[in-house]
Protein backbone atom coordinates (compact mmCIF):
# COMPACT_ATOMS: atom_id res chain seq x y z
CA UNK A 1 0.00 0.00 0.00
CA UNK A 2 1.42 3.38 -1.01
CA UNK A 3 0.44 6.99 -0.63
CA UNK A 4 0.68 8.88 -3.91
CA UNK A 5 -0.77 11.50 -6.18
CA UNK A 6 0.30 14.44 -8.33
CA UNK A 7 2.03 15.92 -5.24
CA UNK A 8 3.68 12.63 -4.29
CA UNK A 9 2.77 11.53 -0.79
CA UNK A 10 1.81 15.03 0.39
CA UNK A 11 -1.81 15.51 1.46
CA UNK A 12 -4.00 17.36 -1.01
CA UNK A 13 -5.60 20.48 0.41
CA UNK A 14 -8.54 21.49 -1.75
CA UNK A 15 -10.56 24.61 -1.11
CA UNK A 16 -14.13 24.64 -2.42
CA UNK A 17 -16.73 27.34 -2.89
CA UNK A 18 -19.50 25.29 -1.22
CA UNK A 19 -21.64 25.10 -4.37
CA UNK A 20 -20.76 21.44 -4.88
CA UNK A 21 -21.09 18.55 -2.43
CA UNK A 22 -17.62 17.76 -0.98
CA UNK A 23 -17.72 14.17 -2.26
CA UNK A 24 -18.54 15.41 -5.76
CA UNK A 25 -15.67 17.93 -5.58
CA UNK A 26 -13.17 15.28 -4.51
CA UNK A 27 -14.37 12.78 -7.12
CA UNK A 28 -14.21 15.42 -9.88
CA UNK A 29 -10.71 16.59 -8.93
CA UNK A 30 -9.27 13.12 -8.36
CA UNK A 31 -10.67 11.59 -11.55
CA UNK A 32 -9.33 14.60 -13.43
CA UNK A 33 -5.74 13.70 -12.53
CA UNK A 34 -5.73 10.00 -11.68
CA UNK A 35 -6.79 6.97 -13.69
CA UNK A 36 -8.42 3.86 -12.29
CA UNK A 37 -10.19 5.49 -9.31
CA UNK A 38 -11.90 2.61 -7.52
CA UNK A 39 -13.27 4.16 -4.34
CA UNK A 40 -13.76 7.62 -2.81
CA UNK A 41 -14.87 7.73 0.82
CA UNK A 42 -15.03 10.43 3.50
CA UNK A 43 -13.31 9.26 6.68
CA UNK A 44 -13.23 12.18 9.10
CA UNK A 45 -13.60 15.89 9.72
CA UNK A 46 -11.93 18.41 12.01
CA UNK A 47 -11.63 22.15 12.59
CA UNK A 48 -8.44 23.97 11.62
CA UNK A 49 -8.34 27.72 12.08
CA UNK A 50 -11.64 28.99 10.65
CA UNK A 51 -12.29 26.01 8.38
CA UNK A 52 -13.67 22.52 8.52
CA UNK A 53 -11.32 19.98 6.98
CA UNK A 54 -12.95 16.90 5.51
CA UNK A 55 -10.71 13.90 4.93
CA UNK A 56 -11.28 11.47 2.08
CA UNK A 57 -9.48 8.25 1.27
CA UNK A 58 -9.23 7.47 -2.45
CA UNK A 59 -8.28 4.00 -3.64
CA UNK A 60 -6.77 3.77 -7.11
CA UNK A 61 -5.78 0.69 -9.06
CA UNK A 62 -2.30 1.48 -10.34
CA UNK A 63 -0.70 4.88 -9.67
CA UNK A 64 1.90 4.21 -12.36
CA UNK A 65 4.58 6.85 -12.83
CA UNK A 66 3.83 8.87 -9.69
CA UNK A 67 6.13 9.44 -6.76
CA UNK A 68 4.94 7.27 -3.89
CA UNK A 69 5.79 6.44 -0.30
CA UNK A 70 5.04 3.25 1.54
CA UNK A 71 2.29 3.63 4.11
CA UNK A 72 3.63 3.01 7.59
CA UNK A 73 1.68 2.51 10.80
CA UNK A 74 1.23 5.55 13.05
CA UNK A 75 -0.06 6.13 16.54
CA UNK A 76 -3.55 7.60 16.41
CA UNK A 77 -4.16 11.11 17.68
CA UNK A 78 -5.96 10.53 20.97
CA UNK A 79 -8.62 12.73 22.45
CA UNK A 80 -10.34 12.95 25.77
CA UNK A 81 -13.78 11.40 26.05
CA UNK A 82 -15.48 14.71 25.25
CA UNK A 83 -12.82 16.80 23.49
CA UNK A 84 -10.73 16.66 20.32
CA UNK A 85 -6.97 16.01 20.26
CA UNK A 86 -4.83 19.13 20.71
CA UNK A 87 -2.84 18.36 17.54
CA UNK A 88 -3.28 15.96 14.62
CA UNK A 89 -0.49 15.10 12.17
CA UNK A 90 -1.32 14.03 8.61
CA UNK A 91 0.14 10.54 9.25
CA UNK A 92 -2.37 10.15 12.09
CA UNK A 93 -5.19 11.19 9.76
CA UNK A 94 -3.98 8.56 7.28
CA UNK A 95 -3.85 5.88 10.00
CA UNK A 96 -7.41 6.75 10.99
CA UNK A 97 -8.56 6.67 7.35
CA UNK A 98 -7.03 3.24 6.73
CA UNK A 99 -8.55 1.82 9.92
CA UNK A 100 -11.88 3.25 8.78
CA UNK A 101 -11.42 1.62 5.37
CA UNK A 102 -10.48 -1.68 7.04
CA UNK A 103 -13.71 -1.57 9.04
CA UNK A 104 -15.75 -0.75 5.93
CA UNK A 105 -14.09 -3.62 4.03
CA UNK A 106 -15.75 -5.99 6.49
CA UNK A 107 -19.01 -4.11 7.17
CA UNK A 108 -19.98 -2.31 3.95
CA UNK A 109 -21.05 -4.37 0.94
CA UNK A 110 -20.00 -1.79 -1.66
CA UNK A 111 -16.51 -1.34 -0.18
CA UNK A 112 -16.09 -5.08 0.39
CA UNK A 113 -16.96 -5.86 -3.24
CA UNK A 114 -14.99 -2.93 -4.71
CA UNK A 115 -11.68 -3.80 -3.06
CA UNK A 116 -9.78 -6.79 -4.42
CA UNK A 117 -8.15 -9.60 -2.44
CA UNK A 118 -4.82 -7.79 -2.16
CA UNK A 119 -6.53 -4.82 -0.50
CA UNK A 120 -8.41 -7.07 1.91
CA UNK A 121 -5.15 -8.80 2.81
CA UNK A 122 -3.37 -5.48 3.47
CA UNK A 123 -6.27 -4.10 5.47
CA UNK A 124 -6.44 -7.23 7.62
CA UNK A 125 -3.63 -5.89 9.81
CA UNK A 126 -5.65 -2.75 10.64
CA UNK A 127 -8.00 -3.44 13.51
CA UNK A 128 -10.62 -0.80 14.32
CA UNK A 129 -10.63 0.45 17.91
CA UNK A 130 -13.90 2.34 18.32
CA UNK A 131 -14.26 4.28 21.56
CA UNK A 132 -10.95 3.00 22.94
CA UNK A 133 -10.56 6.17 25.03
CA UNK A 134 -13.82 5.37 26.84
CA UNK A 135 -12.75 1.84 27.80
Amino acid sequence: MVLTGPCGAAPWLIETDRTEHPLDSVRRIVTGVLDDVMLVHSTSWRFDRDSVILTFVVVVGDPEGMEAESVERAVLARSEATSAPAAIAHVQVLEHAIRHLAWLATEDEVVRETLDGAWHEMLGAYIPEPFRQLG
